[in-house]
């Protein structure tokens, strides 16, 4: 009997098992995919992540940072933003009293990172590769949930938590209706290699095709996040490096540096948002609970939020299976996540709508707002340390 099945062991379900393990809970682990294991040769994933300084802090007292800055990470200390050059907000970690803003740090480091840690916790029990066919709810006559594998193994726990990821299969089973919808536009990520070092610097302009950013990454590589249509990316996908090399040259912000492509990928943009995280003998967590627009980096972010809210009721109960413990998940971890995640969600669509459009209103009124933030002080620290996570 487990206290806590949790599916998926990606970075938000790996945090919570290291997190309810060093607790003294009974966890059991399921993940369907391993990750890869890390070499240093290896080329820079294009899946990665902007880690805040909250984030850091709370993988650090679990003891997972260090395998991971261990491997690679690249940290960043300015961030600008602009539609026009001469309306532009730049946020620097020295103005705000901080060494750096935050990290990019791929995602799978962050993953291996947590997993490496948790081979201390002899209470977590690993089932990969693994996936769950059915979930049987508490019922009067058995107080714990029934987690069936696909081989037909049954695992009885307390609670089973979904970390499962936006398409959820534990929020499936569970019967947790969702609300959302899909973007018009998509994101393509382009890993590219310049010819001389990155700086510690990352940046979005925005066009009324919608934002291009670049994120510094490890040495001389560099992630270029492109939104357009689906129909402009599924052309740009298409093409070789070369001829998408060209391209970027034409229709993206111009690079200082010369520099070449490596690899590129296309995602689907998404807002999704549970009806619930909490229902008798299950717990959504990070994107199976809710999933933002990436425009800010805020998607893994808050997940850790999630994380880190969930452990300060676990630290405080006195018992996970007493009938008190579903209230005090409600009340303390479902209302003040879902209602903080939920205002996230709201702003970046509020940004998003208003400068991803030709409106000219509109083109005036937000250049007007980049170019006033540039010079108010106390109003654009209190933005930035809210993105660092710090408020």
């Amino acid at each position: 009997m487990f206290d806590f099945c949790i599916n998926g062991a990606g970075m938000v379900g790996a945090t919570v098992a290291l997190g309810l393990a060093q607790q003294g809970y009974r966890v059991a682990l399921i993940e369907h995919q391993p990750p890869q294991p890390f070499a240093p040769s290896q080329p820079p994933d294009l899946r990665l992540s902007a880690i805040s300084l909250a984030s850091v802090d709370l993988l650090r007292a679990l003891g997972a940072w260090s395998h991971i800055e261990a491997m690679r990470v690249r940290s960043y200390n300015e961030l600008s933003v602009w539609e026009r050059p001469d309306c532009r907000t730049d946020f620097t970690a020295a103005a705000a009293g901080y060494e750096r803003l935050g990290y990019f740090v791929e995602n799978r480091l962050i993953q291996l990172g947590c997993h490496e840690t948790l081979k201390a916790c002899d209470n977590v029990s690993w089932f990969t590769p693994a996936k769950i066919k059915h979930i049987t709810r508490p019922q009067p006559q058995h107080t714990a949930v029934t987690i069936t594998l696909a081989d037909d193994t049954t695992l009885d726990a307390s609670w089973v938590i979904g970390a499962d990821g936006a398409d959820s299969q534990v929020r499936e089973l569970a019967q947790i209706g969702i609300s959302g919808w899909q973007y018009s536009q998509q994101a393509m990520g382009i890993v590219v290699e310049f010819d001389h070092p990155v700086s510690d610097a990352t940046w979005q302009q925005f066009t009324p095709a919608g934002p291009q950013a670049l994120l510094p990454m490890y040495g001389n590589y560099a992630a270029l996040i492109w939104y357009e249509t689906p129909q402009t990316l599924a052309h740009l996908s298409k093409l070789t490096p070369d001829q998408l090399k060209q391209a970027i040259k034409q229709d993206f912000v111009p690079l200082e540096n010369d520099f070449n492509v490596l690899s590129q990928a296309t995602f689907p943009l998404a807002r999704r948002h549970a009806n619930a995280y909490v229902v008798p003998g299950v717990i959504l967590i990070g994107d199976a609970a809710h999933t933002i627009n990436p425009l800010a980096g805020q998607g893994v972010n808050l997940g850790f939020k999630d994380v880190a809210c969930l452990l300060a009721q676990t630290a405080a109960t006195t018992s996970v299976s007493d009938a008190d413990f579903m209230q005090q998940l409600k009340t303390h971890y479902e209302r003040p996540r879902r209602r903080d995640n939920a205002l996230m969600m709201t702003a970046m669509d509020g940004f998003y709508t208003a400068f991803s459009n030709h409106n000219t209103a509109l083109k005036w009124m937000r250049n007007g707002v980049l170019k006033l933030a540039q010079h108010t002080g106390p109003v654009k620290h209190q933005v930035l340390k809210y993105a660092m996570g710090l408020a």
